[in-house]
């Protein structure tokens, strides 16, 4: 195995290590995948698929599980993009070597400091919650990446992520980025009710989950309210975030809905199932493509897998962080997740288990059926 340090910035090197099966290599090593191909070409087309997320405090366990659900899931190979502050980098490293070869063969990951290259550092990390405004710089660091999905940490796969990452194909000439609503209901909304700055459509998009063509977004010229013409994505994140500093609640996410509000034509929106949160069940069922297809992305925001006020979601966290990855998907993971299920259907989310459960079902059968399936070739005459 390479031993390697905790990467530390250096002038224009926006570099971090990269751990392939428990072992690191050169970062620029990233420019290429398995089969030699640069990574930024024909990003569709290509075996791995990118996701990046942002950990600081106490988020390493939930973020461990994030990956892990992911990759029990998902069909092609994932690259990871780990940001977060020194004291966490190795034990990321400690976690991630811990897993089973047949599943450490399926992903590689990077791990990176938290670095804003515009404005005070100190700024950026004190908006919303620790670190989170690091993934406005995404497209500025990760330079060699074309395509990206960012999650935040409290988010979990129920189906294949390679399912979110074929929205890709389907963004037209002026799309680079995807995010669900924020709310389904105006009503009911946050931002169509308390905002004090300009916004997405109706009810705003939520940032927890969301689809960037990183080769776009750094080729784009922005409009805004500001200058007469358009700025860089990066030019365009310091004056934005002085401009409505004192107006701002949800810190990375109101700036982009104020980014989107005056580039609308930028903006793939998905389904909610795609970003299912407790607002879509603790008022009431109001996420019509859940009830119908089931949830795809799980969104447990305002701790909702860590204590007892939403039950439905911890009993899903919990059935996946409890998964030993050598174990039958079905026996140990799906029929213990619906026992578990009927404590929580007197609660307004567990209610409808059939929302949480549909799309693990149909994955599980699905990748049951990959593995134990036999497809007799037919003999060579």
């Amino acid at each position: 195995m390479i031993r390697a340090k905790w990467w530390q910035p250096r002038p224009n090197r926006r570099e971090g290590k990269v751990t392939h099966r428990g072992g690191f290599v050169n970062a620029k090593l990233r420019q290429r995948n398995e089969a030699g191909r640069p990574v930024s070409g024909g990003t569709l087309s290509e075996e791995w698929m990118h996701l990046a997320v942002v950990a600081c405090g106490n988020r390493l366990d939930e973020t461990l599980i994030l990956i892990k659900s992911a990759l029990l899931f998902s069909v092609k190979k994932i690259k990871f993009h780990i940001f977060t502050e020194d004291a966490l980098a190795s034990l990321f490293q400690k976690g991630l070597s811990k897993w089973p070869r047949h599943v450490s063969s399926r992903f590689q990951y990077s791990v990176y400091p938290i670095t804003f290259s515009v404005g005070n550092a100190e700024e950026w990390k004190k908006l919303f919650k620790p670190c989170a405004a690091q993934r406005l710089f995404l497209p500025v660091i990760l330079r060699d990446v074309d395509s990206l999905l960012y999650v935040d940490t409290d988010v979990l796969f129920l189906r294949p992520m390679d399912d979110i990452w074929s929205f890709l194909k389907d963004f037209n000439s002026t799309q680079l980025a995807a995010m669900a609503p924020e709310h389904e209901i105006p009503k009911i909304g946050w931002y169509s009710r308390f905002a004090r700055h300009p916004f997405y459509g109706v009810t705003g998009v939520n940032s927890g989950v969301m689809l960037m063509n990183l080769t776009r977004i750094r080729s784009t010229l922005f409009k805004n309210n500001m200058i007469s013409t358009g700025l860089s994505w990066e030019d365009l994140l310091h004056p934005l975030y002085q401009k409505y500093r004192n107006h701002i609640t949800w810190g990375d996410q109101d700036l982009l809905n104020i980014i989107f509000h005056y580039n609308p034509e930028c903006l793939y929106t998905f389904p909610c199932q795609w970003n299912y949160r407790p607002d879509h069940c603790m008022y009431g069922s109001n996420c019509k493509g859940a009830e119908e297809e089931g949830v795809a992305i799980l969104h447990g925001n305002r701790g909702a897998y860590h204590d007892d006020k939403q039950p439905a979601f911890k009993v899903v966290y919990d059935a996946i962080r409890d998964f030993p990855f050598e174990d039958n998907i079905y026996q140990s993971l799906f029929y213990p997740l619906q026992t578990k299920f009927l404590d929580t259907v007197n609660t307004l989310c567990g209610r409808i288990p059939q929302v949480f459960l549909k799309q693990v079902e149909k994955t599980m059968k699905t990748l049951y059926e990959q593995k134990v399936i036999v497809r007799v070739k037919r003999p060579h005459k």
